[in-house]
């Protein structure tokens, strides 16, 4: 297998999932947020939702690192 062929595969594959990843994430909109009075209180992640926010970050390095992979193999 070509090593442009394998990075395009990654670049779908953590694409799709970085997606997903991002949807997951959930935010605390209330009612009052839509006309900008949000009453939250600044919280930390734990547990299930850090680790969530952490495989974000990852998969999104990987995205981004081998689009820039892609850019230097020349064609």
């Amino acid at each position: 297998m070509d090593i442009g062929k394998f990075l395009e595969i990654v670049v779908f594959i953590s694409a799709a999932l970085t997606i997903v990843l991002i949807l997951l994430q959930q935010r605390g909109a209330s009612l009052g947020s839509g006309s900008g009075s949000s009453s939250e209180l600044y919280t930390t992640r734990r547990g299930l939702e850090k680790s969530l926010f952490i495989t974000t970050i990852v998969m999104a390095v990987i995205f981004v690192s081998s689009i820039m992979g892609l850019l230097l193999i020349p064609a």
